[in-house]
């Protein structure tokens, strides 16, 4: 393959992996316009992201899958037509159940898309120098989507109308799709494996059951019978899906990986950091508009520092790592952005910009800093099975970010009931303690990596070495 179109290769992934990324948090800036344009509540709300992250992160490892056994590139192009589409559609949505619906198909195509981003590139630059390369470019590419994402979405949301976030979908996906079929090279895993179904039906009935929970327990009372039964269900389904992927010959994931010290504590911190990153951004948004009534652009703005700072720690998280190991690099670095999501709590009802920024900027330069975690956790997972090993990295992220939505909002929740959900005093209590307890979650995945990571396989392997 010539240089030149190994390179259109990687700017086609790239814009993949920055479509699907930015849906995930272009839509929080405008969380408060689409709430009052479609009259939802605080659960209809949460599912408007929820319903994305769900079906993303649930089928992620089936996507892998598909993408080892049927093609990568056949797989990239048909996510890229489902969310495109779904993305018209989502702007189009004139109700809450459209609107979540389409949500959900968007969720679907990215589920297809992402797994094949980093197995692509896998098998396009075999060279481990130039891969690594490479990653680092994807990397920062999901990174700028960061970035963008709130700043889009609120200049739009105010400026135009929510249904612009969706819409930018469209021409960038028809670019992309254009791309993937020109100048992508198929390729497809050596051993053709099965879908697993049994293991990939229990994980998605357990993680919406879960979800569903998490969310409607606040509404419907958290020791209702619906809510008790939902509970239930996911411990069941959960459990169940471990059993079967430890006695299946091809299982969806792989159980014994997870005796794999970097592996299995990489993959807990990496879940503790989207935990915090994820949650900070959805209700953090809601507490600047809603609470220090910032408009959609200023909320978008406020953002943009943190996700500047996130950009510089991981640009210089390599020479970090080599200098001091990447064990205490990230270790510090979750330690930090721990204290500081907990910072975040100590303002009140009326803050100012300038108040917000020690916070932000410590919080994006540790995210950034954890950067050498990623390298680590796809090290350690099976390189001849490219696909499901992106997918296990990307969904353990998808999976935590969920949880970190839906736990904090459980938490407000408690302290905000019904009517009283966006009563700022009200909400303001319940995002104070979330953020406490999302900022110890996160400070404990800097221990989980402090300990997983000193291995000297870790340190003394240029292998492991960043890779964005």
């Amino acid at each position: 393959m010539t240089t030149r179109r190994r390179n259109l290769t990687l700017l086609t992934v790239a814009l993949a992996t920055f479509m699907t990324y930015l849906d995930n948090n272009i839509v929080n800036v405008a969380i408060p316009d689409i709430r009052v344009s479609l009259h939802l509540g605080a659960a209809g709300l949460e599912w408007v992201v929820s319903a994305y992250v769900l079906v993303f992160a649930g089928l992620l490892l089936v996507g892998g899958r598909m993408a080892d056994a049927f093609g990568r590139r056949r797989l990239l192009v048909l996510g890229l037509l489902v969310f495109t589409s779904s993305s018209l559609a989502a702007g189009l949505a004139g109700s809450a159940t459209e609107l979540i619906a389409a949500r959900a198909v968007q969720g679907l195509g990215a589920a297809m898309v992402t797994p094949t981003t980093l197995a692509i590139i896998a098998v396009t630059y075999p060279d481990t120098k130039e891969r690594a390369r490479a990653v680092a470019i994807w990397s920062a590419i999901g990174a700028l989507a960061l970035a963008v994402g709130p700043l889009l979405g609120g200049v739009l949301s105010q400026h135009a109308s929510w249904s612009w976030i969706f819409f930018v979908n469209v021409p960038v996906g028809a670019v992309t799709t254009a791309l993937a079929r020109t100048v992508v090279t198929e390729s497809t895993a050596e051993e053709t494996r099965s879908l697993d179904l049994p293991g990939l039906s229990l994980s998605a009935a357990g993680l919406t059951a879960l979800t569903w929970a998490l969310i409607e327990g606040g509404s419907r009372g958290w020791t209702s019978a619906p809510i008790l039964v939902a509970f239930a269900l996911a411990v069941g389904g959960l459990t169940a899906f471990a059993a079967v992927e430890a006695r299946s010959a091809e299982p969806m994931v792989d159980v014994a990986l997870f005796r794999d010290r970097v592996f299995s504590g990489g993959i807990v911190a990496l879940m503790l950091w989207a935990f915090g990153l994820f949650g900070i951004y959805f209700f953090t948004s809601l507490y600047l508009q809603d609470v220090l009534r910032f408009s959609p652009t200023e909320a978008g703005l406020a953002f943009v520092p943190l996700a500047a700072s996130l950009i510089v720690g991981a640009g210089v998280s390599e020479s970090l790592a080599t200098r001091y190991g990447a064990y205490r690099v990230v270790g510090g670095a979750l330690l930090a952005m721990g204290a500081g999501t907990a910072s975040v709590a100590l303002l009140g009802a009326n803050a100012h910009l300038a108040d917000l920024m020690p916070s932000f900027v410590v919080i994006g330069l540790a995210a950034g800093l954890t950067t050498p975690l990623t390298s680590s956790v796809l090290s350690a997972m099976p390189a001849q099975r490219a696909g499901v090993a992106s997918g296990v990295f990307n969904a353990s992220r998808e999976l935590a970010g969920l949880l970190g939505i839906t736990v904090i909002g459980a938490i407000i929740a408690i302290r905000a009931p019904g009517s009283q959900a966006f009563s700022p005093g009200a909400f303001l209590s319940g995002y104070r303690l979330g953020l406490l307890v999302a900022g110890a979650l996160v400070a404990a995945g800097g221990v989980a990596a402090y300990v997983s990571l000193r291995s000297p396989r870790v340190e003394e392997s240029p292998e492991y070495v960043l890779v964005g």
